[in-house]
This record gives C-alpha cells, sequence and structure tokens, in this order.
C-alpha cells in the first residue's frame, strides 16, 4: 500500500525499534511507496511514520532489496558530500564512506536471516542514509 511521507522531525528523530519476520508487510509498503514516488531510490520505515528497523532500496541496476536491522561495521574512505531525504526540502553536509560493511537481516523462507555485506559508492552512501533514518538522525 502506498503510504504518504512524513515530514514531521519529532517522530523522523525516534530511534526505530528492531523489526521481526512480522514486519513483511511493511517492507511491501515501503517497495510500493518508493516506487510510486519519482526518482525515489531509498526510503525508511520511519519515512511513513512506522518507527521499525525495515529499508528499501534501489541497487546500480534498478533491483529493489529490503533490510531489516542494519547495521555499520566498518566504514572506510571518509568523504564529505551534500545529500538530499525525500522528508526534507534542502541538502545537507553529511560525512559518508566510500566503503561500509553491513549487518542486516533478509526475510528468507517466514524467517529473518542474518547476512554481512559489503557495500561501496553509491549504493554505500544510499545505504548509510538509511541506517541513519533507523538511529533517528536527521540528514
Amino acid at each position: 500500500m502506498i503510504k504518504e511521507l512524513v515530514r514531521d522531525d519529532a517522530i523522523l528523530s525516534q530511534t526505530c525499534e528492531p523489526a521481526t519476520a512480522d514486519d513483511a508487510a511493511l517492507a511491501q509498503d515501503l517497495l510500493d511507496t518508493m516506487a510510486s514516488i519519482d526518482d525515489a531510490v531509498c526510503l525508511a520505515a520511519n519515512q511513513i511514520g512506522v518507527p521499525k528497523a525495515v529499508v528499501v532500496y534501489k541497487d546500480d541496476n534498478d533491483e529493489t532489496h529490503v533490510m531489516y536491522n542494519p547495521k555499520m561495521l566498518l566504514g572506510l574512505g571518509a568523504f564529505k558530500c551534500d545529500e538530499h531525504c525525500l522528508s526534507h526540502d534542502d541538502a545537507h553536509k553529511v560525512t559518508r564512506f566510500i566503503k561500509i560493511k553491513v549487518s542486516f537481516d533478509e526475510l528468507v523462507d517466514g524467517a529473518l536471516k542474518q547476512r554481512r555485506r559489503d557495500f561501496t559508492d553509491w549504493e554505500a552512501q544510499m545505504i548509510q542514509h538509511m541506517i541513519d533514518h533507523c538511529r533517528g538522525r536527521l540528514v
């Protein structure tokens, strides 16, 4: 179901609760909502008003992915950049890493399975942005 985007900093600044396998419908709402927004490439659950650690993003091949409970374990190659967010009008200067290692859960056959993966470049930047959302960090 397509949801309205939240722009309220009081909601967006809350730390998200851990997600469970029962949040599969929330993940689908995120995918549907992201698909409905022109040029959207990532979205976190708190951006649709649900304080759960669930994020979705499009990779370089335009394929969508869902991450439950993402956490950055390592970041290499810090750089500063201007970043935009669907929940805010203005760009903000942030520090990101060119390469990151992330732990996250993936829904497989109705259960969450823990994964670890390295990401680089644009995907790394998007995922860092989404992890910030899960932590209640406003960008």
